[in-house]
This record gives structure tokens, sequence and C-alpha cells, in this order.
């Protein structure tokens, strides 16, 4: 049976790669457009952190966020893991939470008790249960037909 993971077993050192992690992507975005730079990092749940930053388009549909940027390091990688915490920094004067768009990307690969973590490049850390972030989000759940899986 597997046993729920809570926040505090995520250390503070692994926290503390996640937060350098993210911080180093926040250096790498290409925001020339919203001025607004945005690092990721993701923990798999096998330890390995994957990073990622915002590329804006000119074309603003077409740019990506960092989450999505992790999420595709990731994938490209490893293939599909269970994420056990995402760490997003910014340089804005308030935190950024991830964007729905991003909400349902996570949710994809969302462990059971994955947490989020949000800072500014100079504030403190704010926390939320990535269930809390995305109550009753949609997944691969709700695709199965009754009686196959």
């Amino acid at each position: 049976m597997n046993t729920p993971l809570i926040a505090s077993e995520i250390s503070e050192a692994v926290l503390a790669q996640l937060r350098k992690a993210a911080e180093e992507m926040l250096q790498r975005a290409y925001a020339p457009y919203s001025h607004f730079p945005v690092g990721a990092a993701l923990l798999t749940g096998s330890g390995r952190i994957f990073q990622g930053c915002n590329i804006e388009n000119a074309a603003y549909p077409s740019g990506l966020c960092a989450e999505a940027v992790a999420i595709g390091q990731m994938i490209a990688t490893l293939g599909a893991m269970p994420i056990r915490a995402a760490y997003i920094v910014c340089k804005g004067h308030s935190p950024a939470w991830p964007c729905g768009n991003c909400r349902q990307r996570l949710n994809e690969f969302a462990a059971p008790t994955m947490w989020v973590y949000t800072a500014t490049l100079a504030g403190s850390p704010q926390r939320m249960a990535f269930g809390d972030l995305l109550p009753n989000g949609f997944g691969a759940m709700n695709l199965r037909k009754e009686g196959r899986q």
C-alpha cells in the first residue's frame, strides 16, 4: 500500500535544490514582451529535478509557460513520471501560481499528494497542496469507460 507523502517529507535541502533550479531557469527565461520571467522546477517521484522557463512569442498564444517546458523536459528525458512537487519563481512583486493551462498540465502527472511552491526571487515561498490548487481536476479517470481501465 502506498503511504501518502506530506510536504514535510520533502526535506529542506531538496526544497533548496528545487528553488535554486527554478531560479537558474528564471535567468534564462525569454520574456521580451511581458517582461515577466518565470522559472520552474519539478521534483519527480524518483527524486529527479526537471527545469523550465517561460518562452514568449510575438504571437502570444504560441508562447510556453515555465511549467510546460519543465514537463516537456521530463517527458523527453524519462517519459511520464509522477511529479511530487513543483517550485515556481518569478521576479514580480507577488508569487505567481500556475495558470489554468499549467494546472491542467501538472494534473496529468501529479502524484496524489503533490505540492506546489511559489515565490518571488527575493521572497519567501508559499505552498499549497495541488488538490487545493485544482480541486476536482479533470484527468484520465474521467475518460475511462465503465468496466474498462
